[in-house]
């Protein structure tokens, strides 16, 4: 098996997030041994960002809040999709996520889980249809 940075390459549908998880310097540690738990937003859920939000957090200035933005997709350990319990959890970035179930749909804050359970050999990514954005 491959890295849930290297699975998300492979998937096709991850361009984005790898090219950010790149400008924010996140890929080492996302190739790390982790655990982790990546909530991925697809190509399309970054194109869905207002007009200008992406190519402005990719400008090197603005490392350190595309960073956040990315850790905040992230929850430490392996959390399958039968694992998942409403209710917030803290994510990498130090802020929580929150979580809520309704029959087999998932939901994280406002993005939907459209596929779960993608292993990778240091945790799991569930692929999500928005982009997370922190509060803070």
């Amino acid at each position: 098996m491959a890295s849930i940075v290297d699975t998300a390459v492979q998937a096709g549908t991850f361009k984005t997030l790898a090219q950010a998880l790149t400008a924010a310097d996140l890929v080492d540690t996302l190739k790390g041994s982790g655990p982790f738990t990546v909530f991925a937003p697809t190509d399309d859920a970054f194109q869905s960002l207002p007009a200008g939000t992406l190519n402005d957090l990719l400008k090197p200035e603005n490392k350190s809040k595309l960073a956040n933005i990315l850790k905040y997709h992230v929850v430490s350990g392996k959390v399958m999709s039968s694992d998942i319990k409403p209710g917030n959890v803290a994510t990498v970035a130090g802020e929580s996520i929150s979580i809520q179930t309704q029959g087999q749909q998932v939901m994280v804050n406002e993005a939907r889980v459209t596929k779960a359970d993608i292993a990778a050999d240091n945790g799991v990514i569930h692929v999500i249809d928005k982009v997370l954005l922190p509060k803070g």
